[in-house]
């Protein structure tokens, strides 16, 4: 398996810079299962071309955009986290050229999904209300202040969420309760023991921010945990995605 850096074309885009991502696609002609990726606050790295790397190998076609591509994460997180917190921004534009790259390709199918971890959870989330996918899986990502409107009319989700985690006190019941209240097809679960970035096999960020931070997010991976919540994305995107093919 082979996960390519490439550039994201964005026509008539005034912002200038190119904007990178990485791509994996599954052996076989296809048609796979397409699955834009959005990456946590640190951007894509070792433990987020792993992400990358465990759902290729599970059959699906994944773009990872990186949107700290014009001027690194310093520069780019502050508008990447406006654009979150107001549900619109250059980070939309940017998750939006992925998902119509990935469409394009003549080896994927119609029906796209987005995953998403941390930051990039809070973005699967907000995504799910689009109209652009036909179902979203959010890792431990925040939640909006207008819960109840972002999910109005959203796609199936299935999220995962950490016990353990302080930063998001009651997030999985406040998600399942307004999915239950709108209808939605939901597979939403809390691991007790589990905090943030559970399915993280490999630290990621700086050490000093993870020492700081572990109190708060009770960090680390989960072998046990993340196993289960792996099996329910697939099994939830399968059924509302399509059979990834040669499986």
């Amino acid at each position: 398996m082979t996960l390519v850096e490439i550039t994201i074309p964005q026509p008539g885009d005034p912002r200038g810079g190119e904007l990178h991502g990485v791509l994996g696609i599954p052996e076989g002609s296809g048609p796979h299962v397409p699955l834009v990726v959005v990456h946590e606050v640190f951007g894509i790295d070792d433990a987020m071309r792993d992400h990358l790397e465990r759902l290729v190998g599970l059959g699906y076609a994944v773009l990872m955009p990186n949107l700290f591509s014009r001027g690194g994460a310093r520069r780019c997180l502050v508008a990447t986290f406006r654009a979150l917190r107001s549900g619109s921004g250059a980070a939309f534009d940017d998750i939006e050229a992925a998902r119509r790259l990935l469409i394009e390709r003549d080896d994927t199918g119609d029906s796209v999904g987005v995953v998403g971890f941390c930051m990039g959870g809070g973005f699967a989330l907000l995504l799910a209300g689009t109209g652009g996918y036909g179902a979203a899986s959010v890792n431990y990502g925040m939640l909006p202040a207008d819960l109840d409107d972002a999910l109005d009319g959203a796609c199936p989700i299935v999220g995962s969420f950490g016990g353990r985690d302080r930063t998001l006190p009651a997030a999985a019941a406040s998600m399942e309760a307004a999915l239950d209240a709108r209808g939605i097809d939901h597979d939403v679960v809390e691991y007790p023991e589990a905090g943030h970035a559970f399915l993280n096999e490999r630290a990621a960020g700086p050490a000093l921010v993870r020492v700081m931070m572990r109190p708060m997010m009770g960090s680390g991976h989960r072998p046990v945990e993340a196993a289960d919540a792996w099996g329910r994305i697939d099994r939830f995107f399968q059924r509302h995605l399509g059979e990834r093919v040669g499986r």
